[in-house]
């Protein structure tokens, strides 16, 4: 079952920036320029994760920066989890990586042999976040309900919202009851932690 879309108009109305304005930066890009932000947003980042087990991230679509550099930096007896589903109504699952097989939408996944982790770490895409860590998805709920069942399951896994500099607001986003706040945020310039 999925998480309600919001009702508010302001939140649809943001979304539908936020994509629009993702996709009109990501595309202006140049490869050098793109993979020299990615490189940068790994190098802030990686610090972070240094006592991390296990890291989940995400195979990006084509605007989301690519968490792919930052899992390459990954250390010595670190894990790589990706996201899997089983089917389109399935709650998200971590297993571990590569993304070798399409998942029920397309976008690649771990196969289903694959071991299934439980997180200690989870690199969350965004479309918008502002500074307190309310972050607005595609509006599925995939993740807010993962990291809320991952949350009661295993206790607190540290979440850190992935995206470009532009995708950071400063004014607030209306969060729902349902919306799980991430820990940090994480953008080629800044390493923002949130709450």
């Amino acid at each position: 079952m999925a998480v309600p879309s919001p009702s508010s108009p302001a939140k649809s109305d943001l979304r539908a920036d936020g994509l629009r304005l993702r996709r009109d930066f990501a595309r202006s890009l140049t490869p050098e320029l793109r993979a020299e932000l990615e490189a940068a947003l790994a190098e802030r980042v990686l610090p972070h994760l240094l006592t991390a087990r296990v890291v989940a991230a995400y195979h990006p679509l084509r605007d989301e920066i690519s968490p792919y550099p930052l899992l390459e930096g990954l250390g010595q007896g670190q894990r790589a989890a990706l996201p899997w589903f089983a089917d389109r109504d399935a709650r998200m699952l971590w297993r571990e990586a590569p993304a070798t097989e399409p998942s029920p939408w397309g976008v690649l996944q771990p196969p289903a042999s694959a071991e299934a982790l439980a997180p200690d770490v989870v690199l969350v895409p965004l479309v918008l976040a502002d500074r307190t860590g309310t972050r607005i998805g595609h509006g599925k709920g995939h993740y807010d309900r993962a990291l809320s069942h991952l949350r009661e399951a295993k206790g607190p896994a540290f979440t850190i919202g992935l995206g470009w500099d532009d995708q950071l607001i400063d004014g607030p986003i209306p969060a729902d009851p349902w919306d799980m706040k991430l820990d940090a945020i994480a953008t080629p310039r800044e390493w923002i932690r949130c709450g």
